[in-house]
């Protein structure tokens, strides 16, 4: 991702998120703007707590078999960036939050995520060594 496009999320995404929430504020008021991002704070910590530790879970299940847990490593990153973003005041951070603990989400995201890791290994942008045990 180029450097321009972080730039303009951390610039231009709290911009549009305080516009959003002073727009909630002109419709319902000061205090439930404030209770709405309160709460979405607290029941995203419950969500993410809850979620972290089943996965969790589920990675040290997959290691005991002798599997390595990729998927759910990758869920757990996942519900990680969601609890970031649930705690990050805002609408749109919340949405976003809020739909990466949705499991069939993620299962979208990561087979888009390893469509383009394929792609890209495809392209030669990136090499994958792979160091056997003897």
């Amino acid at each position: 991702m180029p450097l321009y496009y972080l730039i303009a999320l951390f610039i231009g995404l709290p911009i549009v998120e305080l516009a959003l929430l002073f727009e909630v504020h002109g419709i319902v008021g000061f205090l439930p703007t404030i209770l709405l991002v309160f709460c979405t704070g607290m029941l995203g910590a419950v969500l993410v707590r809850r979620q972290g530790l089943s996965i969790l879970a589920k990675i040290q299940q997959e290691m005991a078999c002798g599997n390595v847990p990729t998927p759910h490593m990758i869920d757990g990153v996942m519900v990680l960036v969601a609890g970031a973003m649930l705690i990050t005041p805002g609408i749109i951070t919340d949405a976003c939050g809020f739909l990466l603990l949705v499991p069939f989400i993620r299962t979208k995201i990561r087979f888009w995520l390893k469509k383009k890791l394929e792609e890209k290994i495809r392209r030669g942008f990136v090499q994958v060594n792979v160091k056997r045990e003897t």
